[in-house]
């Protein structure tokens, strides 16, 4: 979600004039796209302002921060940063940065437009900032104010896609669901769903221009079109339609998505992802605990006979799907017992893959009220636990792909020199040796030859 947002504010800049520079110092605008889901991941943008705001001493620089941004941290952040601001306000950016023309190089330029061009990577400190190139800024009009439910003016603002091969597309905004442990439902407001005319237009853009991979994004997919029952289709029919135009399109692609929540997770959408070629065999299902009384202890309001039953249906009628989730260890109040419970649901469900999380109270939500009682070195031990019993069931999942051809999709060189990284249609890592970067970017057959915990090598095939 986090780069999908990045992506329209890049466009937002670049239609501004802005250039991207790799040097973050010599940059006249900069800013960060936060996430509260985690306090590891708000501690990094303080540390970066921190930073940044030393440079003002020596020179010209705007700031921002936007994404997912508590109550708590906004008021601190507006102390910090030069704008703060939804990505429902995203539209106004121009605005914004026009209340800062008399005071920054833009206000001091000619009447020329400005440029940019930004690149994302996976580790925020890396990122550049934005250099003017001569420009002109127009007398500002007042900041509107927006609310979560404005997102529309958001979606209609055509994304700067970071890469060629894949894409993310948004499909609803917000939050309904209020777990206790979550910032989302304060952060984006409620379930707000984005049109699915709107949605299927930038899937076929995205695929008739060559993207060979498509994940549709909310925080409850299958919650999709339930704020506006009547007046907009089903999750289920979604995938139906992008399933539908696959079929027509003749075109090879996987379409992902995430996440869907346990307690909306019906029969159907199982069904429609088994029957559609080109939705990929891959299902995220966060289960968060495997133990009932945490479960309730958190709002999640599913039980596990629930999630049971849908994973049950998950290995009848797609057994080759591979299965990923989220996991919290160390929630308020967490016993050695009810830990014990989440560990035998690893051996039951052997995931494939699972996103493990040291609880950290969020400022707003519900359990942020309650003692965090739980020491941190009982969370970091019960994390390495909960990861050593991960990593002995995935290796065994890619021991048994050992002699198999797979198809997977190429997406760049591997940091083993000579070879290229490639990602299974479960979204297994996978590597091949290879110097031709040409196939970056293609569909390719590769014969599996060993395995890691998390990833898998091969030879290339000839196709």
């Amino acid at each position: 979600m986090n780069i999908s947002d990045g992506e329209r504010v890049q466009k937002v800049l670049e239609d501004m004039g802005y250039l991207h520079t790799d040097n973050p110092e010599s940059a006249n605008l900069i800013g960060v796209i936060a996430c509260s889901v985690r306090q590891k991941g708000i501690d990094k943008v303080y540390n970066m302002v921190n930073i940044w705001n030393k440079w003002k001493n020596k020179r010209n620089l705007i700031t921002f921060v936007s994404g997912c941004v508590l109550p708590s941290d906004k008021e601190k952040f507006l102390k910090l940063f030069d704008m703060v601001f939804t990505m429902s306000q995203l539209p106004e950016l121009p605005e914004m940065i026009n209340h800062y023309g008399i005071v920054t190089p833009a206000g001091l330029m000619g009447n020329e437009n400005m440029q940019i061009e930004q690149e994302f990577t996976d580790n925020p400190m890396q990122l550049g900032g934005f250099r003017l190139n001569e420009t002109q800024i127009s007398s500002s009009l007042p900041l509107a104010e927006k609310k979560p439910e404005d997102i529309k003016e958001f979606w209609n603002i055509e994304p700067k896609y970071g890469s060629n091969i894949e894409a993310y597309i948004p499909i609803q905004n917000g939050c309904d669901k209020f777990c206790t442990f979550c910032a989302v439902p304060y952060t984006r407001g409620r379930e707000v769903s984005r049109p699915s005319e709107e949605i299927m237009n930038e899937v076929r853009t995205l695929v008739e221009k060559g993207t060979k991979s498509i994940t549709i994004l909310g925080q409850n997919v299958n919650s999709y079109g339930y704020d506006k029952k009547g007046s907009e289709i089903t999750f289920t029919q979604l995938l139906e339609k992008i399933g539908e135009y696959g079929n027509q399109s003749n075109k090879e692609f996987w379409v992902y998505f995430t996440s869907p929540h346990p307690r909306d997770m019906s029969d159907d959408v199982i069904e429609t992802v088994a029957k559609y070629k080109c939705l990929a065999k891959q299902i995220h299902l966060p289960v968060q605990s495997g133990d009932d009384k945490l479960l309730i202890k958190m709002n999640r309001n599913h039980s596990m006979l629930k999630y049971r039953e849908i994973v049950s249906t998950i290995r009848r009628l797609i057994p080759e799907a591979t299965l990923f989730t989220d996991i919290i260890v160390g929630f308020t109040g967490e016993t050695e017992k009810e830990f014990e419970n989440t560990m035998k649901i690893m051996e039951e469900f052997k995931y494939n893959m699972a996103y493990i999380a040291q609880y950290s109270p969020r400022p707003g939500a519900t359990s942020s009220r309650w003692d965090d009682d739980v020491p941190k070195d009982i969370k970091k031990e019960r994390f390495h636990r909960l990861t050593k019993e991960l990593t002995k069931y995935s290796q065994m999942h890619n021991n048994d792909v050992i002699g198999k051809t797979l198809r997977v999709l190429v997406r760049g060189k591997d940091r083993k020199e000579g070879y290229l990284s490639a990602l299974t249609e479960g979204r297994i890592v996978t590597r091949f040796a290879s110097k031709d970067i040409t196939l970056i970017g293609d569909f390719v057959d590769i014969k599996i030859t060993s395995a890691a915990s998390l990833s898998v090598e091969g030879v290339l095939l000839k196709n």
